[in-house]
C-alpha cells in the first residue's frame, strides 16, 4: 500500500510518507534510524521481512517507547500472524516477476555481448582474408 515505487520495498521517502498518513510525522533522521533498526541486509530500504520484524519487536516489547518504529507499531493494526501470509504471498510474487523481468533483460544483454563477439571475429576474418589476398598482389 506505502511502496509506491512497486519495487517490493519501503525506502526513506515512502517511509516518510506512510509515517505522515498515519499521523506520527518523523524527521529525516527518525527515518533513517527506523530503517537502520531493523535493515537486516544493510540496503537502506525495508523488504516485507523486515517490515514485518518491526511488528514481531514490537510484539516482543523490543523497541523503545519513543522511537518511531513503536509509534508505527502501535498505529498500524497489522496482525502479523494473518497479514504476513497474505502480504508475503503478494511480495514474493512481485519479487519472483521483478527477478524474471531482470533475467529477461540479462537474456538480452547476453544475446547482443554474443552478437558483437559473432561480429567482431567475422571482422578479424574478413581482414585476415583480405591481407592473404592482398599479400599475393604484392609479390
Amino acid at each position: 500500500m506505502y511502496d509506491a515505487g512497486k519495487d517490493g520495498f519501503i525506502d526513506l521517502m515512502e517511509l516518510k510518507l506512510m509515517m505522515e498518513k498515519l499521523g506520527a510525522p518523523q524527521t529525516h533522521l527518525g527515518l533513517k534510524n527506523m530503517i537502520k533498526e531493523v535493515d537486516e541486509d544493510l540496503d537502506s530500504k525495508l523488504s516485507f521481512r523486515e517490515f514485518l520484524l518491526i511488528f514481531r519487536k514490537a510484539a516482543a516489547g523490543e523497541l523503545q517507547e519513543d522511537s518511531g518504529l513503536h509509534a508505527l507499531a502501535r498505529l498500524s493494526e497489522i496482525d502479523v500472524s494473518t497479514e504476513g501470509v497474505k502480504g508475503a504471498k503478494n511480495f514474493f510474487e512481485a519479487k519472483v516477476q521483478a527477478i524474471n523481468e531482470a533475467s529477461r533483460f540479462e537474456e538480452e544483454i547476453k544475446a547482443e555481448q554474443e552478437e558483437k563477439k559473432k561480429q567482431a571475429e567475422e571482422l578479424r576474418q574478413r581482414k585476415a582474408a583480405f591481407k592473404e589476398l592482398q599479400s599475393t598482389f604484392k609479390q
